[in-house]
């Protein structure tokens, strides 16, 4: 039997301005995806010169692992694919199967250079589905807010330290990790691991904070300061750094809105959008700061703005230890009992151990005590069911934190908006037409953490 027409014909392909061919990615293999664009370009070698380059999967700096897919015309940036996945730990998926207080030990490995932030996402919106927001002591929300700034300078200082290291300045990775080993003392001290802390809590906070806290974080703040200061002296006005980055990675106010970006990189664009003032959460109303912002929308300026928040962390942290040493001694959980897990630890001046008077009533005193501790610890506490939403502003960007509960004592669902992954997908926009050393520069300037992009 014989046609006159073909039985299948293909579609046209897409093609784009220029009239070269578009290809979407659908949550397809990544492979089948590569193979389409070097076949694509061995077939046009000819007339424009294409090529494909792998850009990993490797670990480019600090950031994590990453695959970009770059196609290049000599030196010049085309087009460029941002492949994740390769860091998944299902951490969200996780959380379903572990109590709500557990869930902070899981979510506080998402973005790891920023741990705090994630815990402080996600305990606010548990507390904001049971209903006890207004509850929380505080004395507890202010170590929040402690801690919460505490990591954001650590998170920026990572950022522009390992932004240096890329482009071959090691020495500004050093201090910048110097810097930021300081605020680990203080984490340290406080809960006693240096990252990964899990120390924001369903109702509060782990622990008080070990006598002599504040006096300590006064002391470690100027060698902080110092650190930042020494990177903003060796890099803001040095001409080869300002040659790399002024001009360099410029994505319009248009783009930035259409593609979802926040964070430093929005606010470097002249949008002085901070979540902490325009939607205060943890008595943020009640500090002073400013919100910085620059107008170039290049990479410079989102170093710019990075430095300047660090300062205004420091304004923040200043008022906070203020406030401390004036509620010391107050309560650090909420009152129910039913939450208040655990509320008797404590951390001794070697960063270990629990709370002596504690151990001695559950284990010696009170085996209705013992009992109750017992399954709070291995249970948890039931949660209403509904969902919520809280909003916050990470180092990073808007982190949302969505929890679902169906009555149980575990999350029916955890869903996190991680701000390094919705900015990773303005990565194209940045760097196609620009050179393909910069393509370096404006990974750099996004500062994604892929812990948090591939939770």
């Amino acid at each position: 039997m014989s046609h006159s027409t073909p039985l299948y014909q293909a579609a046209p392909p897409v093609v784009d301005d220029e009239g070269l061919p578009e290809f979407t990615s659908s949550g397809g293999d990544w492979d089948e995806l590569t193979q389409q664009i070097e076949e694509q370009s061995l077939h046009e070698k000819l007339v424009n010169e294409r090529i494909v380059v792998n850009l990993g999967p490797v670990h480019p700096s600090t950031h994590g692992v990453l695959r970009l897919i770059v196609e290049i015309d000599g030196e010049i940036v085309r087009k460029v694919h941002v492949g994740t996945g390769y860091l998944h730990t299902g951490i969200e998926k996780n959380m379903e199967y572990r109590t709500w207080t557990q869930g902070s030990t899981f979510c506080t490995r998402m973005d790891y250079v920023a741990s705090m932030l994630n815990e402080g996402a996600y305990v606010m919106a548990v507390e904001k589905l049971m209903g006890i927001t207004a509850q929380i002591p505080e004395r507890a929300q202010l170590i929040r807010v402690l801690m919460m700034e505490l990591t954001r300078v650590a998170s920026h200082m990572v950022a522009i330290a390992t932004t240096g290291n890329e482009l071959g300045g090691t020495t500004l990775m050093t201090i910048g990790f110097r810097g930021r080993e300081e605020i680990f003392r203080i984490f340290e001290r406080v809960t006693g691991l240096r990252m990964n802390n899990a120390y924001l809590r369903v109702g509060g906070v782990a622990q008080d904070l070990p006598s002599g806290t504040t006096e300590y974080v006064r002391d470690q703040l100027p060698k902080v300061r110092r650190d930042l200061g020494e990177l903003e002296d060796l890099i803001m006005d040095n001409p080869i750094f300002k040659s790399r980055f002024q001009g360099v990675s410029y994505i319009s106010p248009e783009a930035i809105f259409a593609m979802g970006l926040t964070g430093p990189s929005l606010r470097a664009a002249g949008y002085a959008y901070d979540v902490r003032k325009m939607m205060p959460y943890c008595g943020y109303e009640n500090f002073e700061f400013d919100v910085c912002t620059q107008t170039t929308s290049d990479a410079y300026g989102r170093i710019r703005v990075r430095f300047d928040e660090c300062y205004q962390s420091f304004r923040i942290i200043e008022q906070v230890l203020d406030r401390l040493d004036e509620c010391e001694g107050e309560p650090v959980m909420v009152e129910d009992k039913s939450i208040a897990w655990p509320s008797q630890l404590s951390v001794a001046a070697d960063g270990q151990g629990n709370s002596l008077e504690h151990i001695k009533h559950i284990m010696g005193t009170s085996m209705e005590a013992l009992i109750h501790h017992f399954k709070l610890v291995t249970e948890g506490f039931k949660v209403p069911a509904g969902q919520a939403t809280q909003i916050i502003e990470h180092a990073k960007g808007i982190m949302g934190c969505h929890v679902v509960s169906n009555g149980g004592t575990r999350p029916y669902r955890v869903h996190f908006r991680e701000p390094s992954f919705s900015n990773l997908q303005s990565l194209s926009l940045l760097a196609e037409g620009g050179m393909i050393s910069d393509l370096i520069v404006s990974l750099a300037s996004l500062d994604p953490v892929l812990g948090g992009v591939d939770r």
